[in-house]
């Protein structure tokens, strides 16, 4: 073990979380004219490398890690994992180590111990940690200066806290990938899920996932102990769903400093942070989680017991042989602040495969250094010594020879290149292409080096991104994520937007549909976010269907309709319409939807729907004159009953029903000028057998009966009798044009004296009606249809027409009725009509 080297000012800086030091390390580097500095972390590598960037440019500034190299030609600025770094400092000005204290770490410990005693800068060494370093740095480096720290806020103990009532911003840590998935699951169903950070999870991805709650797109995250290494969390509580963890050997209870490590997370600058346990996370048969009272004391006060022995494994062993070299490695270190480290996975591989046949031909120095390189290539699968020492041996059988192919890393890229499959196998994938990012880093062991560590890095990086969108499927609902921090706010800041298909959605997630002027809750919503979504929606529908309202209105009420006695919008029901005794003047009785919307609005709305419906009620103005009439003292009891019979029959009522026998003959003109025709079969308003009028008369309910929109004079009669209409035989011909034929015949018979006579069917064909219609139609009216006698055969000349004879017959009239709200039917003498 060679010496210490104290060639440069030394300093310590030592403290808690959340202290500023690597803030204080990336200042004095950049005032040096070159640096370096270790971290524990990829991903803090990455993060500082981007602060770093930002101060001196990209040109400046260098990334070294065991997978990624990013190094310009004048770079004098680098950022490293520590077992990256030059373990003397590379000849900068400045070196720094960031969480020196993991030299105390029985898996990568010795690789920290080596930085420290080693690695310098020319004018200036920096060792940031956990105070609890200080009396191994006061013992290996008496001369060094140590400056303490202290903790920018407060780190307060409230407690246990079920997860329905953990705070916002919170951490909640596990200790194993099922307990991590099991707390993120819970927080999916109940607080809209959280970002998940692991240390089997890739770089790119716990940087995506770290990205999403530091956007706030979620409130909460799930982490493994990795949480504590350095990462800048805007975290305000740190929840442990356990307190006891598998350190390689053994199950055991965390030790307070490593639990402050951990809980140091919460609280960021000057604002102060809490930590606790979750409550009923833990197995039934585990340990409780919950910290004793000198644990609390040690996190809040942050007074830990001292690390005594550092780990320590010999840096610059010989390669004289394979079994020099693992005696080198298995040394025991000559200071008593050091001890041997555990045997890690590299030295197990070498150990492994010293005893194979293909450890012979390793004899050379050169071969020797070259096969302890391929052992020491870390184990990102995380399978296991015996598993990966056949990984090394398949790339050992490349490497002794020479260089790995392109072709052969190329193919073993492109297997990975799939971005197929669940978690668990895009993690396998991601771990797998690590390895081979990893590989082709190495300067001499692949051909077309940069070439294949690009095609390795943009595997992963598509490997992550849809590791990230499975994570965030499966563990963040959004919607409900969003929802839970905005159900607090005040209704006109809830971010709720409704688009032109009436989807309402905060913050782009949607939660329902506005049809008309109702909310429906999202259909694909479970039973546990409904009534969220609807208290959601409620909250912001005054302000929405105030703007819908506007709009409606200021268009004109475009595509508002009548229909089965109701106002009606986009297939939805505004209001309904209550007629009372006149369907001339109905009341507009608004649906419930409406209340919801500010007084004003509706106000208005509904003048506008007022408005708006009397004028659609024009083409009713005849049937509003009539009941006008009733009102009339002047117009006789006698005619008003007739009008009244009328009204009930929605504009028309045979003979009979009208109630004419008592109707004076004076009153006649009267009702004329209302607008009344006196039939020989039905006595009606030809204006409210128009088309608008009888449309008009259905949509507000007052007509029940089948309706013919159109109202053409003639229709096939195969169907139910339509309101206004006549039968004639197979077809039906609507009242008016009926008593026209009607009036024909009665005029064909007054120019004759003779019994029988013709009538001209010109009129009755025109409108569409078949000669056997037409007999039927008259014969109903009293008209006795007497065929003409055929021409004798041989004879010449034009044949007889056929004739009628007037022969009225009540029991026919009786059968043969027009459609009325009220069955019966009577015939009328037809001098009444001529009258």
């Amino acid at each position: 073990m060679t010496s210490l080297r104290p060639h440069s000012e030394l300093r310590a800086v030592l403290g808690p979380t959340n202290t500023g030091k690597t803030h204080l390390a990336i200042e004095r580097m950049c005032g040096h004219s070159s640096g370096a500095i270790g971290f524990p972390l990829r991903l803090l590598a990455r993060e500082v490398y981007d602060r770093v960037v930002a101060i001196k440019g990209e040109k400046q500034v260098a990334l070294i890690t065991g997978e990624e190299r990013i190094e310009p030609a004048q770079a004098r600025y680098f950022l490293c994992t520590a077992e990256a770094m030059p373990r003397d400092g590379g000849g900068h000005a400045f070196v720094a180590l960031d969480e020196a204290q993991l030299a105390a770490n029985r898996e990568r410990g010795h690789i920290f111990t080596d930085r420290l005693l080693h690695a310098r800068g020319r004018e200036e060494t920096m060792l940031l940690g956990a105070a609890t370093l200080e009396p191994m740095v006061r013992a290996l480096e008496p001369k060094a200066e140590i400056i303490g720290r202290p903790r920018f806020s407060t780190l307060r103990h409230i407690g246990p806290r079920k997860l329905s009532r953990l705070p916002p911003r919170s951490a909640i840590v596990a200790f194993s990938t099922e307990q991590v998935y099991a707390v993120a699951e819970m927080l999916r169903r109940f607080r809209g899920g959280s970002a998940v950070v692991m240390g089997a999870l890739s770089p790119e991805t716990r940087n995506k996932q770290v990205a999403m709650f530091q956007a706030g797109e979620v409130d909460y995250i799930v982490a493994t102990d990795a949480i504590g290494m350095g990462l800048n969390l805007d975290v305000n509580h740190v929840a442990f769903a356990s307190l006891a963890k598998f350190d390689g050997v053994r199950q055991r209870r965390l030790t307070p400093a490593e639990m402050a490590q951990i809980a140091g997370r919460a609280g960021r600058h000057q604002r102060d942070g809490t930590f606790g346990t979750l409550s009923g996370a833990g197995q039934h048969d585990a340990e409780p989680a919950e910290f004793t009272e000198e644990e609390i004391y040690a996190i809040e006060e942050h007074r830990f017991q001292p690390i005594t022995r550092l780990f320590w494994r010999e840096a610059e062993p010989r390669f004289d042989t394979i079994a020099t070299l693992i005696g080198d490695l298995e040394r025991a270190p000559d200071l008593p602040q050091l001890m041997l480290a555990p045997e890690a996975i590299d030295l197990s591989v070498l150990k492994k495969l010293a005893d194979q046949p293909l450890a012979t031909a390793v004899k050379r120095p050169g071969a020797v250094r070259r096969f302890w390189e391929a052992c020491s290539l870390p184990d990102f699968r995380q399978v296991g010594a015996d598993q990966h020492a056949r990984f090394v041996t398949r790339l050992w059988q490349d490497l002794q020879t020479g260089y790995i192919g392109a072709d052969y890393a190329a193919a073993r890229i492109a297997e990975l290149d799939n971005m197929q499959g669940d978690i668990h196998t895009l993690q396998a994938r991601i771990a797998a292409i690590r390895s081979w990012a990893y590989i082709c880093q190495r300067p001499d062991w692949v051909l077309a080096r940069d070439e294949m560590a690009a095609r390795a890095r943009g595997v992963e990086a598509k490997l992550s991104d849809a590791l990230h969108a499975r994570l965030t499927e499966r563990f963040v609902n959004r919607r409900t994520a969003i929802l839970m921090k905005s159900l607090g706010q005040d209704a006109s800041m809830l971010p709720v937007t409704m688009a032109d298909d009436g989807t309402l959605s905060v913050e782009d997630e949607p939660i329902g549909r506005v049809d008309g002027f109702r909310f429906t809750v999202d259909h694909m919503a479970n039973h546990a976010d409904r009534k969220m979504l609807l208290a959601a929606g409620e909250k912001a529908l005054p302000r929405i269907l105030s703007e819908r309202a506007d709009t409606l209105v200021a268009g004109g009420l475009e595509g508002v309709e009548l229909a089965k006695g109701a106002i009606r919008w986009n297939r939805q029901t505004l209001a309904r319409l209550e007629l009372g005794n006149s369907p001339t003047s109905p009341r507009i009785v608004p649906e419930r939807e409406l209340a919801l919307l500010p007084e004003p609005a509706r106000e208005k709305l509904l003048a506008a729907l007022g408005e708006w419906l009397a004028k659609q009620l024009a083409p009713l103005e005849a049937l509003a004159r009539m009941e006008a009439a009733t009102n009339d003292p002047d117009a006789g009891s006698q005619a008003r009953a007739l009008l009244m019979n009328l009204i009930a029959g929605h504009g028309y009522v045979s003979r009979e029903k009208a109630g004419i026998e008592h109707l004076p003959k004076e009153m006649r003109p009267f009702l004329r000028r209302l607008g009344v025709t006196f039939g020989a079969l039905d006595i009606f308003a030809p204006a409210l057998l128009k088309p608008g009028a009888r449309q008009l008369l259905h949509a507000l309910g007052v007509d029940r009966r089948a309706l013919d929109p159109a109202m053409i004079p003639v229709i096939e009669g195969d169907k139910k009798l339509p309101s206004g209409y006549r039968p004639a035989g197979k077809q039906a011909v609507r009242i008016d044009i009926a008593e026209k034929i009607f009036r024909a015949a009665h005029e064909a018979r007054a120019k004759t004296r003779e019994r029988r006579f013709v009538v001209d069917p010109a009129l009755a064909i025109s409108t569409g009606l078949t000669p056997d219609s037409f007999q039927r139609l008259l014969g109903a009216a009293g008209f006795r249809y007497l065929p003409a006698k055929r021409l004798r055969e041989g004879a010449f000349g034009p044949a007889e027409p056929d004739r009628f004879e007037w022969r009225p017959s009540r029991r026919k009239a009786e059968r043969q009725q027009p459609a009325r709200p009220r069955e019966g039917s009577a015939f009328a003498g037809l001098a009444d009509l001529m009258r």
